[in-house]
């Protein structure tokens, strides 16, 4: 039977949606446990059926689904498989989304706009989630969006320890992609060393979605390293003008470190295209063989996962986790 059990009492399982099945396999190695059974098809229309493969009454389940593309499919697939877990007795439900689904519309820009941040967040919990983990939130103020506990864990220490391994011993600054960051960075900063920090002033068209236009860089680069952080690479067009910007300013050269590795057309042509000397992400989300290119380094977010697991299911604290402190 999948799962660790305590003095009888608990017992953990950890279920997987279809999305992102490497990536559950190593949270799987991590905690030592198995990845739960389960059939899972689609009908002819599309419908989704999920049916686990063992008992699930009283364990403390924690259901892990990743958001690629076509993420409409991947966030049906992980509210099925939480109805299905709470109508099979499982005493308690954790969702974990490494990328929360709709995380960018977290607010109004204009009148008649939803905020389908919060729709998936009442989604989740209709299912009947108790708890939800996610990674690096486009915007924190999510969790406020849920009335159960938001565990909201950060790459920044998997990523930093990366880049100060490789690029430590150069004149680094770290820069922000836009003035909204800035804190994000400082906590980069921080966490290399002291090193300066930079940011670029940019424009968006609210009615382009995707598209920004990067105006002038804010802070000294010139000679420099930049590591340019963003919580998410997308299409490409913004953080490859802001790359640009910073050559033009005279940088050495630009390191692009996200948590969210998503993708979208034409974001490999354009990354492979440019002059940014690495990308480095996370695996929060898949990346198929044909959107990778030889600059790319995709980190495993999957020991962060595990301890976060654990810490839930121990009731240990999980606020080094979210806190960004190794």
């Amino acid at each position: 039977m999948s799962g660790i059990v305590t003095t009888g009492e608990k017992r953990l399982v950890l279920a997987s949606g279809r999305a992102h099945p490497e990536l559950a396999q190593q949270v799987s190695e991590e905690l030592g446990v198995e990845v739960l059974p389960m059939d899972a098809w689609d009908f002819a229309n599309g419908e989704i059926y999920v049916r686990y493969g063992e008992s699930v009454r009283g364990t403390d389940a924690f259901v892990l689904q990743s958001h690629p593309a076509p993420i409409n499919t991947w966030l049906m697939e992980h509210l099925i498989m939480i109805d299905a877990l709470k109508r099979a007795s499982a005493k308690r439900i954790t969702a974990i989304a490494p990328s929360f689904p709709y995380a960018r519309q977290d607010k109004k820009h204009r009148g008649r706009e939803p905020i389908s941040a919060r729709l998936v967040a009442d989604l989740y919990e209709t299912a009947g989630i108790d708890r939800m983990i996610s990674v690096d939130l486009h915007a924190p103020q999510v969790q406020g969006y849920f009335k159960q506990p938001v565990d909201h864990l950060m790459a920044l220490p998997i990523l930093a320890d990366y880049v100060s391994g490789k690029y430590g011993q150069e004149d680094v600054v770290v820069v922000s992609p836009d003035a909204g960051r800035i804190r994000v960075a400082e906590q980069w900063a921080k966490k290399l060393g002291g090193v300066g920090l930079a940011f670029i002033h940019k424009s968006r068209d609210i009615n382009r979605p995707n598209q920004a236009v990067a105006k002038r860089v804010i802070g000294e680069v010139a000679g420099k390293t930049c590591i340019l952080v963003d919580d998410m690479v997308d299409t490409g067009g913004t953080i490859v003008q802001a790359a640009d910007a910073l050559m033009n300013n005279g940088a050495d050269s630009v390191v692009i470190a996200t948590t969210h590795g998503i993708l979208s057309e034409p974001a490999t042509q354009r990354l492979r295209d440019s002059s940014v000397r690495e990308v480095v992400c996370t695996n929060t989300l898949p990346i198929p063989e044909e959107k990778q290119f030889d600059r790319l380094t995709q980190l495993s977010i999957a020991p962060l996962i595990a301890r976060a697991i654990r810490a839930v299911f121990d009731d240990g604290s999980v606020t080094s986790l979210f806190d960004g402190e190794v």
